[in-house]
């Protein structure tokens, strides 16, 4: 099988597969494309690809002869029309791409998304949404610590003692777990909300308190992932996430349910509420926000506060990021290879039928078919 490596569009500045796990893959028998200046913008070289024992080719030829395309983003249109019958693996948001999804199974093109990754520990080895959480948890730390205009470690000195600043964390998640560990390094004291229990353990772990609303709902067919609360709860909900932000000097907001708008958990009357300097980081920008204010992609400031809207992190730490996703795409492909580099599907295995999307011109996965029929 010849597995093709794109090069991402901006302002995306990862790569599915570094040198280094180039040359773990050809040992299995297959063959590597990689199109020319792929990883340029994560500071591997065409060369060092070639020392790899792939082969560097231009897009067009990549698409022409690979049987196997990896990617971290959707293709174009008049691309996807030319994979007919060959095979995609990557990030391809199937929860907001229903055009691509129309022209994979027109092209008859098996897709598998590592979106649809289920959440158990064989699948952890792939899970670059949990890869990627971990650059977002860490550098929005980082963000805030650099914005907030004071310490986040306790001080004592001749000139008085200062105060640790204070951080309450949303969302308990990858990204949320990072951000903990972040913060406790550099001496933040951290409270940290979750609708999960689950997740209590792991909070106290790493040096957090966890702050609990009674009554939350919790279903164990969800994967892991926070479900819908009633109305009763949302209000318990607001009134505590409200009085532990107001004390604090940063929010890091980390709480997303796939498939869905983030849930609105810091509203306007809290930010006005907040003390002046204070600043809000919002992981969950892309998908609406888990503050009322937020902005994708923006920096604002609002009644001296400030709110960032990232949601994409990974992109400023390219080299750590394609380090973490290759070694993902590497367990992935591995999974769907005989012993001779050749594709065998095996679809009594959870983790290959969970994450394909397309197949032979038909919807596979089950949220997906449950999904689109609304």
């Amino acid at each position: 099988m010849t597995i093709a490596v794109l090069k991402e569009i901006s302002p995306e500045t990862r790569v599915a597969l570094t040198p280094e796990t180039v040359k773990k893959l050809t040992q299995t028998r297959v063959s590597i494309m990689v199109e020319q200046g792929a990883g340029e913008k994560a500071h591997f070289r065409d060369s060092d690809y070639i020392q790899s024992g792939a082969t560097v080719v231009t897009r067009n030829e990549l698409i022409e002869k690979a049987d196997c395309i990896l990617t971290l983003s959707p293709l174009m249109p008049e691309e996807l029309t030319r994979l007919k019958g060959k095979m995609l693996i990557g990030a391809l948001d199937p929860y907001n791409s229903k055009s691509q999804i129309d022209a994979l199974l027109a092209g008859g093109i098996t897709s598998f998304s590592f979106d649809l990754l289920p959440r158990t520990t064989l699948a952890q080895s792939m899970d670059i949404l949990s890869s990627m959480a971990t650059v977002s948890g860490y550098r929005a730390v980082l963000d805030a610590a650099t914005r907030l205009p004071r310490f986040f470690p306790m001080f004592m000195s001749a000139s008085g003692t200062i105060k640790p600043a204070m951080m309450l964390i949303l969302g308990a998640g990858v990204a949320g777990l990072q951000a903990i560990a972040t913060a406790r390094r550099l001496g933040a004291v951290v409270e940290v909300f979750d609708v999960r229990s689950a997740v209590k353990e792991e909070v106290h772990s790493l040096g957090g308190k966890f702050i609990e609303v009674e009554g939350a709902r919790e279903d164990s067919a969800a994967g892991g992932y926070a479900i819908d609360q009633t109305e009763e709860f949302l209000q318990k909900q607001r009134e505590l996430i409200h009085q532990r932000a107001i004390r604090s000097d940063v929010v890091i907001c980390a709480a997303m349910i796939p498939g869905k708008k983030a849930p609105t958990l810091l509203y306007k009357s809290t930010v006005e509420a907040m003390k002046g300097g204070s600043v809000i980081i919002d992981l969950a920008a892309s998908s609406g926000g888990n503050c009322e204010l937020t902005k994708n992609r923006e920096e604002i400031v609002h009644h001296g506060i400030t709110i960032m809207g990232k949601s994409d992190y990974p992109v400023t730490m390219p080299i750590d990021a394609s380090y973490m996703l290759s070694n993902n795409f590497m367990s992935f492909i591995r999974l769907i290879l005989d012993e001779n580099g050749n594709q065998q599907f095996d679809w009594n295995d959870e983790i290959i039928k969970g994450s394909c999307l397309t197949h032979e011109g038909a919807l596979v996965n089950e949220k997906m078919k449950q999904f689109y029929k609304q």
